[in-house]
């Protein structure tokens, strides 16, 4: 129900499908019964991956228009 929120009041959306971190958790992480603490652990290491472009200064940086389109 806030997917059409978020696409009209935001400048980027990242869209996260539980059941494929449950999946990553179990088949790559090896996590037996993978906790929302580790689903979350999960997502922060891919969201930390995706926007240094956004948090440090360089020539290969990018910004959020960017970002948003590739």
């Amino acid at each position: 129900l806030s997917i059409h929120q978020l696409v009209e009041n935001s400048d980027a959306t990242f869209c996260i499908d539980n059941e494929a971190l449950y999946d990553i958790c179990m088949r790559t992480l090896k996590l037996s019964n993978p906790s929302y603490g580790d689903l979350n652990h999960l997502v922060s290491a891919v969201m930390s991956g995706v926007t240094p472009c956004l948090r440090f200064p360089g020539q290969l940086n990018s910004d959020l228009r960017k970002l948003a389109v590739n």
